[in-house]
């Protein structure tokens, strides 16, 4: 065997590594590493309190509602002080909890007002090999080598007037790095060159349907998805007021739908050929009152709306939880507490449970149960079927608002004031 086919072997060999690797030990985006809500583990912990299973605790500084992401033997996420002046990141070791990296990446003398239930640290960053992507929205998107934890660069120029605060999480597609700044003046979608930050496309929401907009609705929090249709890549992006799916190479707007006002924040799914996007605030009496579900057949062109919607449910539709789909049928929580199981085919309810609490943090898919933790700290864990079999519950002290992260057979979750590696 000469050395350049003995060193094409090595490469090879070490990208399967990686690759086989980086399902069960990696979570790299809001949602894991498929942004789909399926942790790729064969065990996942049951029982657990703030002291039992737990294999450590570590404080987090500030506040923040941000996922941790997962990279072989680190774990990242972000925070902020409570009055947005400074912005941090952190790097933990995975099997001790030693803190590795701590870094003010950002700082701001004049902090924009955010909601009361919302942090300066609420977007989940994304990790690749080598290097993580961190957002504070209006505040500042950087590159860190993971490494050496140096930064690479560093955007502070892309303005975004949130209203209530920065939410959207960044992906990563190929050599893009998408940003969503949709607040309540000219909202955006970019995508940026993950190596240098620099903007490789901006598409700014159309004028002439926004600006007549009252400000307030027209800002969003969600996170999109890349899905391929007919051999193109689309950037599902559901904004404020209409879903926008652009082309994810060159920005362009393939088609759109109208649905809806302002706040919107739960990520779209991709399904059986059918995206399914969750609509900010429908309002009644000029009071938030509903959301709706549109199931959206992606192959349109323009204006779809009268279209390629399949079906629409607005019956305790969540606004800021995403739901989950697994074995053809969807999962979801309603805010305040309504858990439904549903057809996604026609969006009729299988099933409904009612769970105590309030609940932010989207739901899991994890070794054969879904998880769904409230606000305080308390997870419901059923059997996924059509009816409801709960198999346990857990709670631990603290508000939480991030998402379980399962990597390893091992529960990692974020309280407002703890990170918990749990067995």
């Amino acid at each position: 065997m000469n050395k350049s086919t003995s060193l094409l072997l090595t490469l090879f060999s070490f990208s399967i590594l990686i690759s086989c690797s980086s399902d069960s030990q990696n979570w790299t985006h809001f949602r894991g590493s498929n942004m789909d809500g399926h942790a790729n583990v064969e065990t996942a912990p049951l029982s657990w309190s703030d002291i039992e299973n737990v294999v450590w605790k570590v404080p987090v500084n500030g506040l923040g509602y941000s996922t941790p992401v997962v990279y072989g033997d680190q774990i990242w996420l972000t925070s902020a002080t409570e009055d947005g002046t400074e912005f941090y990141t952190y790097c933990f070791d995975f099997e001790t909890g030693e803190l590795l990296n701590e870094k003010t990446i950002f700082t701001s003398e004049e902090p924009q007002h955010i909601h009361s239930t919302n942090s300066y640290a609420t977007p989940t960053p994304c990790i690749e090999y080598g290097f993580v992507y961190v957002h504070y929205g209006n505040f500042g998107t950087a590159c860190i080598n993971t490494d050496n934890f140096e930064v690479v660069w560093k955007r502070e120029d892309m303005p975004c007037k949130h209203m209530q605060g920065p939410a959207s999480s960044l992906i990563l597609h190929n050599d893009k790095l998408i940003v969503h700044l949709e607040g309540t003046e000219d909202p955006y979608v970019a995508a940026l060159d993950k190596t240098t930050g620099e903007t490789i496309w901006k598409s700014v929401r159309p004028a002439e349907i926004y600006d007549p907009l009252k400000p307030v609705f027209r800002k969003s929090f969600q996170t999109p998805i890349v899905i391929e249709v007919d051999g193109r890549e689309q950037l599902i992006s559901n904004s404020a007021f209409m879903c926008f799916a652009h082309d994810v190479n060159t920005g362009e707007v393939i088609w759109t739908i109208e649905y809806g006002y302002d706040s919107t924040v739960s990520q779209p799914l991709f399904y059986d050929g059918l995206v399914y996007v969750n609509s900010g605030w429908i309002f009644k009496d000029n009071d938030p009152f509903f959301t709706r579900q549109f199931a959206v057949d992606p192959t349109g062109k323009g204006d779809v709306t009268e279209t390629h919607i399949k079906w629409m449910n607005e019956e305790e539709m969540p606004q800021i939880p995403t739901p989950v789909i697994v074995e053809d049928n969807m999962y979801m929580v309603h805010d305040r507490g309504m858990l439904t199981c549903l057809d996604p085919k026609t969006g009729k309810p299988i099933w409904k449970e009612k769970l105590k609490g309030n609940f932010n943090a989207s739901p899991i898919y994890a070794a054969g149960n879904i998880y769904f933790f409230n606000v305080k700290g308390e997870c419901t864990i059923i059997k996924p079927g059509d009816s409801f079999n709960k198999i346990a519950e857990n709670d631990i002290e603290g508000t939480v608002k991030a998402m379980p992260v399962f990597v390893n057979d091992k529960m990692i979750l974020r309280s407002d004031k703890f990170l918990y590696l749990i067995q």
